[in-house]
């Protein structure tokens, strides 16, 4: 039924119609006419009459409801995109199975493991202490989450760092002793390991995390610090990703560890954690020294290294200028194929294999020529400021009046190395094969550098080493969930940018209005990637508007157990 206005000469008429389907065709029949439209405006007429209306309509009475502000109905609105797609992959991945398991023997007033995901969703969106995650979770619809207040979140990142028994601290590191979060990480690998799972290569990177307190009994210590603040305690934090680039655990030393110190320990600790029986160490030169790599040869370790072609004296020479010929590579990679020209060469008992990139090499040429266009500018203008740039100084010499002149042999000596890297390597494996594992790590450090973006979750007020092991490592296990939401997305053939990923979660929020004992849920539309992102992670959104119901007459029988993650249908946005 509808209203409709009926022109009769200079009037107009109110009338209820009903509209009806009849012989093939809809008809309509006017069931009354009220009146005369104007005289209904003047009298009010029409507003009592629908006021009358509106007691059988719980819709009218909840939207009319507004207009009193002494009755006006409760409203409130919360984030609801974060904690669906995340709570799902906190599942799948077996996170909470993880540490419900862990939690078994121990008695907490509180629930932890709500604590840690509500810090770990906290570092996916936002980042920062666990002082600003408490106020945080507030605009969030974290499941079982509500009363959680700070001093919970610090008594759940402390059990998280706390050491286990003596008992239980065989081959811990020298830096640092078996924790909870070592169990948490185990548990994790032996529930996506199967018959496949490799780690005969993984890949490992450090940062530096500084504090704006002491940093802890052992772990803050003045070091290198790769933030530019020497003068604040910090500590290293690791990140080891295998392969596939799915992580796998994360080490915490004091701040002034030195990175080459580090490999060796972790590797004896992945050995025994995770049961590899061999291992190919794939790693930058700044991860390795000489002694190191002594180490891995007396261990019976394979590795595959980069190496500083221009400072050290073998490459530069002996391998650098060998005559031997290149064979032509062509590599296959997502972003397309890539021309390599490759060569084994050995000097002084060490195997290296020299590789030769020529769309590299076409692109040092261009930088070099901009940078010699640049500094012939420069040394017209006057020579004085250009000793501090270190670009330009590597191509100047000395003249006798002690002033400065481009140098055509470092010019050419520079073009020696146009496209080259040079690896060195003990593994027995075909060239191919190392610069393919090489590449690996270049492909990697986009995964490095997300995993140092969610570690450096600053600032943090932490006292104790067990709290702040903690805090760090909800960011590694944020690492995990981004990994996997990654996976899903690829399965699902589509590729969104993180950052749009984030902002379309947090703009699909769901408003909960009380009123007259009753409770009503409006969502917003999804948006940008959240239609996509939910489809791939198989969660059906609730409705965009839902009434309030009867309650059910019975409790619905549990959903039967199945192999495999579970299925679900994805409604449409």
């Amino acid at each position: 039924m509808f209203f409709r206005v009926k022109k009769s000469g200079p009037r107009s008429y109110l009338q209820i119609v009903e509209s009806r389907w009849e012989n093939g065709g809809p008809r309509q029949h006017v069931v009354a006419t009220i009146g005369r439209a104007d005289e209904l405006a003047v009298k009010g007429g029409l507003a009592s009459l629908l006021a009358s209306g509106a007691r059988l309509c719980e819709q009218v009475i909840l939207v009319s409801a507004f207009d009193d502000p002494e009755q006006a109905p409760h409203l409130a609105a919360k984030r609801l995109g974060a904690p669906l797609a995340f709570g799902r992959l906190w599942e799948e991945t077996g996170c909470r199975a993880v540490i419900e398991d862990l939690l078994k023997a121990r008695s907490f007033e509180f629930p932890v493991e709500r604590a840690i995901f509500t810090a770990v969703l906290h570092r996916i969106m936002a980042s920062g202490s666990d002082r600003s995650t408490e106020k945080w979770m507030g605009d969030y619809d974290i499941p079982d989450a509500d009363g959680l207040a700070l001093h919970h979140f610090y008594r759940a990142m402390a059990w998280l760092g706390e050491a286990l028994p003596d008992g239980e601290q065989a081959h811990a590191t020298p830096f640092s002793p078996r924790t909870v979060k070592d169990e948490v990480e185990e548990k994790l690998f032996e529930r996506r390991r199967d018959l496949f799972t490799d780690l005969s290569v993984v890949f490992m990177d450090t940062t530096s995390l500084f504090f704006t307190g002491e940093g802890g009994e052992t772990l803050g210590e003045r070091g290198y610090s790769k933030d530019s603040h020497p003068e604040l305690n910090q500590m290293i934090v690791g990140v080891v990703i295998d392969a596939d680039g799915h992580p796998v655990c994360s080490e915490m030393w004091p701040g002034n560890t030195a990175d080459v110190t580090v490999l060796l320990p972790v590797i004896d600790r992945l050995r025994h954690r995770f049961g590899i029986t061999r291992v190919c160490v794939v790693a930058d030169r700044g991860m390795i020294s000489a002694a190191t790599m002594a180490a891995l040869e007396e261990r019976g370790l394979e590795y595959v290294l980069g190496v500083r072609e221009r400072t050290d004296s073998v490459v530069r020479h002996a391998v650098i200028e060998d005559k031997g010929a290149f064979t032509p590579l062509l590599v296959q990679r997502a972003a397309g194929e890539t021309q390599l020209f490759v060569k084994e060469v050995r000097a002084e008992g060490r195997r290296y294999i020299v590789c030769r990139n020529e769309a590299e090499a076409e692109k040092d040429r261009a930088d070099r020529a901009a940078i010699i266009e640049g500094l012939d500018r420069q040394l017209k203008k006057g020579d004085k400021a250009l000793v501090g740039n270190s670009a330009y100084r590597r191509y100047l010499r000395t003249t006798t009046r002690d002033a400065f002149e481009i140098d055509p042999g470092k010019i050419a000596d520079e073009a020696r190395f146009d496209g080259i890297f040079v690896l060195r390597t003990n593994a027995r494996i075909t060239p191919l094969q190392a610069v393919l594992r090489y590449r690996d790590l270049l492909q990697v450090e986009e995964l490095f550098r997300t995993a140092k973006a969610l570690m450096h979750t600053r600032p943090i007020y932490h006292s104790s080493d067990e709290a702040i092991r903690g805090h760090v490592f909800c960011s590694f296990l944020a690492l995990v969930l981004r990994k996997e939401l990654q996976n899903r997305c690829a399965e699902a053939g589509i590729k969104p940018e993180w950052a749009d990923v984030l902002r379309d979660l947090d703009r699909l929020q769901q408003a909960t209005i009380d009123n007259a004992g009753k409770t009503w849920r409006i969502r917003t539309e999804a948006t940008g990637t959240v239609p996509a992102l939910m489809k791939a992670l198989r969660i059906a959104l609730p409705p965009r508007a839902q009434a309030p119901g009867p309650p059910p007459l019975s409790a619905a029988p549990p959903p039967q157990k199945r192999r495999g993650r579970p299925r679900h249908s994805a409604t449409r946005a």
